[in-house]
């Protein structure tokens, strides 16, 4: 199949992660002004209706990405050109019906799912507008499943590219235009609602033109795909391959959505709760607001880096299970551990020693929320490690353990809900707190599991400690530095970019300097081979 050479692990990954963190920017790009747009009414409003999305995604076809690519990898790494791609064939059937049957059944009951699940009768538009873009990301999940397969990360990292993009203009351009519908806009008036819905009207018109560029990529390698599958004899049936792919799938789709029900659960929970406990409608919205718009929102920027390793990960993992080659296996499920905590262990940090400051800069027209960040930034560090880990027990065949790991995290999740959202001094930050709970019972289950069934020394040195001393140094530098540029220069804008970019040089500098960062990790990274040799003109490698 279309293998590149060149298509290493390490390179499909770095791909992968660059894709990540260009859709992460445009994702802030849009989320900054319709935030400062619709505030943070709108933010909850919005998050409502695309938490319901995301439940039903992950129900009908966002389980499927990882399952087809770790099939396919193991089929191709023996030679079964024709059965790697009958399972892309199989699988298009079975997300297409899967996500064609969510999208009806999100669009007639709209109503009463905003009513009654929700709580939130003002996101009925909001999942009117989203019900079409279920259809369309599940069928355009099975290429990328299918070309991750392949170990070709570029279809796929140009598919989100381009997505987001879409998403991020028509988001914010709709957004506007509605606030005004119905409404005196000359006089001030904004229709929130209206302007949450024009919100998520551009998350699907971004998923349509990320579907058509995915499928320009195969119509170009089609001619290639074709040839190679005339070599291959040995034949698979559609059902012996669509029993394998539900095998497989259902127990990543159980998995994910756990933690998807977690965010409906906090979403109903927080709501339902600071009502009873003395809020109004509109107060309990805004704090929601500021959880689901803001802290979640900025907390999931460094985890989707980490998120694109593991995923990269699954398909050359899975080669080397398959092909039973042991030290191969250890090698990268160390490494692909490693990158991931060097990235998410300082972005932890920062984020909690600069969290008010980036909110404040970030929206300066919904500008509260700051604290969530400081008190709940611990939680990226672990749900870093959770989705690192378990993209590796995926990619060795264990897709089972992860799911009891949701499901532990996700009953601790619920009891602190429970018992301190209701508290009047902690509120909303009560649920910041159970999600930091829920993915450190989660991550460290799946990680005592991954040590178990491969019975393999986890560098945790490497992988763990190393990041928290750079980060620790990185976090002190930051926090010096923005508490003394502002009370110089009184801006909070310039004092927190000027922080932020003082951190990653001392974390990079630190890093190189203690021996937490090696050649491999940086080659690991986008622009890995600049950034290797800037390090070895400068003698720091």
């Amino acid at each position: 199949m279309v293998r590149k050479k060149g298509g290493s692990f390490v390179k499909q990954a770095a791909i992968l992660a660059f894709a990540g963190i260009m859709v992460r920017v445009f994702g802030f790009l849009y989320r900054i002004p319709m935030t400062n747009m619709i505030g943070d009414t709108g933010n909850a409003i919005y998050s409502a209706g695309y938490y319901i999305y995301t439940f039903l995604l992950i129900l009908s076809s966002a389980g499927l990405p990882a399952a087809i690519s770790k099939m396919v990898s193991e089929r191709l790494a023996v030679g079964e050109y024709r059965n790697a791609h009958k399972v892309f064939r199989v699988s298009l059937f079975v997300s297409g019906s899967l996500g064609f049957v969510c999208m009806v059944l999100m669009f007639v009951f709209a109503e009463q799912i905003a009513t009654v699940l929700a709580e939130s009768p003002e996101s009925y538009y909001c999942i009117l507008t989203l019900s079409p873009t279920l259809f369309i990301v599940a069928i355009m999940s099975v290429y990328r499943g299918y070309f991750q397969g392949m170990n070709t990360m570029l279809p796929t990292a140009l598919s989100q590219i381009v997505e987001q993009i879409f998403n991020a203009f028509f988001s914010v351009y709709l957004a506007y235009v509605l606030l005004g519908y119905g409404v005196d806009r000359a006089a001030g008036e904004k229709n929130i609602i209206m302007g949450a819905a024009g919100g998520t009207t551009g998350t699907g018109i971004g998923a349509l033109a990320g579907l058509l560029v995915i499928l320009f990529s195969y119509m170009l390698l089609k001619p290639v795909i074709y040839k190679k599958t005339k070599k291959d004899r040995k034949k698979e049936t559609a059902g012996e391959i669509a029993k394998i792919l539900l095998t497989t799938a259902l127990p990543i789709i159980a998995g994910t959505a756990v933690f998807s029900i977690t965010n409906l659960i906090d979403m109903n929970m927080v709501m339902r709760i600071l009502e009873g406990s003395g809020h109004t409608h509109q107060q309990a919205q805004d704090l929601y607001g500021q959880l689901s718009g803001k802290y979640v929102t900025l907390t999931t920027l460094p985890v989707s880096i980490s998120t694109a390793v593991a995923t990269a990960a699954i398909p050359s993992i899975a080669a080397s299970a398959k092909l039973r080659q042991k030290q191969q296996l250890k090698r990268k499920m160390n490494m692909t551990l490693r990158v991931s905590m060097i990235i998410s262990v300082p972005a932890g940090v920062g984020i909690g020693v600069l969290g008010d400051g980036i909110v404040k800069m970030l929206f300066p027209y919904a500008s509260e929320g700051g604290i969530l960040l400081t008190v709940g930034s611990v939680s990226i560090i672990f749900l870093a490690l959770c989705q690192t880990v378990t993209g590796v027990l995926q990619g060795i065949g264990h897709v089972k353990v992860p799911v009891i790991g949701a499901v532990l995290g996700a009953i601790v999740k619920v009891v602190l809900n429970a018992v301190l959202i209701g508290i009047p001094a902690i509120n909303v930050i009560g649920a910041v707190i159970s999600t930091t709970g829920c993915y450190m019972v989660a991550s460290l289950f799946n990680l005592w599991m991954l040590s178990r069934i491969m019975r393999v020394h986890i560098d945790l040195l490497g992988s763990l400690f190393k990041p928290l001393i750079g980060s620790f140094v990185m976090g002190a530098a930051c926090f010096l530095t923005y508490k003394g540029l502002f009370v110089v220069l009184n801006s909070n804008t310039f004092a927190t970019i000027f922080a932020i970019v003082m951190g990653i040089v001392i974390y990079g500098l630190v890093m190189l300097l203690i021996g937490g960062i090696k050649e491999a990790d940086l080659m690991a990274m986008p622009m890995g081979g600049r950034l290797v040799r800037i390090c070895r003109v400068c003698r720091l490698m």
